[in-house]
């Protein structure tokens, strides 16, 4: 996915401040013409810089209009934990399910029994939780950590996914547009969301109603792609949303 892939370069060169087309490629292995075409698409966007064989980032602050981590996570503390809750009813023991970085994941760890399943997270806050526990297999997609959204940065996700076959995605957003658009407040967990929406066999959304008809800084997609929604309320097949 060519979206992926620059935004795959956008990380590493964030990380390494410049790279050459080389180490690009090796990096992300494809070839040396798929990143020059990359470049200069990004270039094209404002987004590097390229002099002598070298990219560069063009160093601006990411967009991401989010409360901190800790912030998120104290605010109606009571609902998430119950949406949780909720969620907790299609989780079975030998299961691979994914979770992302938000507040609400982080109360259905929280909750969740320590049986035999594998877990795979791009949340710090959710790693600390679940390392506590015995009989889940824990799974860090690791990489640059984000202190703001407690959660890490892995150029390398796709690769990282291939060998999982993830049998349940489970996510929450910043809001739902009137088109029934997805959207985060940080374009990085938007990527990771997007990503785990398309490559998960279900997938399940934990949200309230007040982010019904709400945007953000970045899309993760459509809830067509959604398999149920839990707004706390009941639980929706996102097909009757």
């Amino acid at each position: 996915m060519k979206a992926a892939r620059q935004q795959a370069i956008v990380d590493l060169l964030i990380h390494h401040q410049s790279l050459t087309t080389e180490a690009l490629s090796l990096q992300l292995k494809v070839s040396k013409e798929t990143i020059r075409r990359d470049l200069s698409e990004l270039q094209t966007q404002g987004k590097v810089l390229r002099h002598h064989g070298c990219a560069r980032v063009i160093q601006r602050e990411i967009q991401n209009s989010g409360d901190p981590f800790h912030i998120r996570r104290n605010s109606h503390h009571a609902h998430k934990a119950d949406v949780a809750r909720e969620a907790l009813t299609w989780i079975e023991e030998g299961m691979v399910i994914a979770l992302d970085a938000s507040s609400t994941c982080w109360y259905l760890a929280r909750q969740l029994p320590d049986i035999n399943i594998q877990v795979f997270t791009n949340s710090q806050p959710i790693c600390q939780e679940l390392g506590k526990r015995a009989h889940i297999q824990l799974i860090c997609s690791g990489g640059r950590l984000e202190r703001k959204d407690g959660c890490y940065v892995n150029p390398s996700l796709i690769s990282q996914l291939k060998p999982l076959d993830v049998d349940l995605f489970i996510f929450s957003c910043a809001g739902i547009d009137s088109s029934g658009t997805l959207w985060d407040s940080s374009a990085i967990n938007a990527e990771f969301k997007s990503i785990l929406l398309k490559r998960s066999s279900q997938s399940l959304l934990l949200i309230d109603k007040s982010k019904i008809n709400r945007s953000g800084e970045a899309q993760i997609g459509h809830l067509e792609e959604v398999t149920y929604v839990i707004s706390g309320e009941q639980q929706t097949d996102s097909a009757v949303m």
